[in-house]
């Protein structure tokens, strides 16, 4: 498979409050946040008895640790006087064409089998903006 053609491109986050509309003129400020934790617990045990004892001996241990991550991104921009400025989260991925391709039978060449577009999000994200006149 071969990329014959690559754009940058924003794709958009369609979560809820990902996308703003703001104004006419000011200042719009947004944050997006993710919450989530991060556990470990560990749990383990023994038993036995002895020859001797009659009576049976049970440990029993448990380990266990918790820690809370917030992540964010803010974003701030002056909107132009009388204008509405919008701003949408998302991936900076690409746009891109692409083409599957099979040798010739005689190997003196290639044949394309398949095409297609595709769009392809990053593990790069942010906040595109634009302004509009309603």
């Amino acid at each position: 498979m071969e990329i014959t053609s690559k754009k940058a491109y924003h794709v958009p986050s369609w979560w809820n409050g990902t996308q703003f509309k703001d104004g006419p003129g000011g200042t719009m400020t947004v944050k997006v946040e993710k919450a989530g934790k991060i556990s470990l617990s560990v749990t383990g045990g023994w038993e036995g008895e002895t020859k001797f004892i009659v009576a049976k001996a049970k440990v029993d241990v448990n380990v266990a640790g918790e820690v809370g991550i917030t992540v964010g991104h803010q974003y701030s921009r002056d909107v132009a006087r009388g204008k509405y400025g919008h701003l949408q989260y998302g991936s900076w991925g690409y746009k891109v064409d692409w083409a599957r391709y099979e040798t010739s039978p005689d190997r003196c060449g290639k044949r394309k089998v398949r095409s297609g577009k595709a769009t392809l999000p990053t593990t790069e994200t942010g906040w595109r903006y634009w302004e509009t006149n309603s």
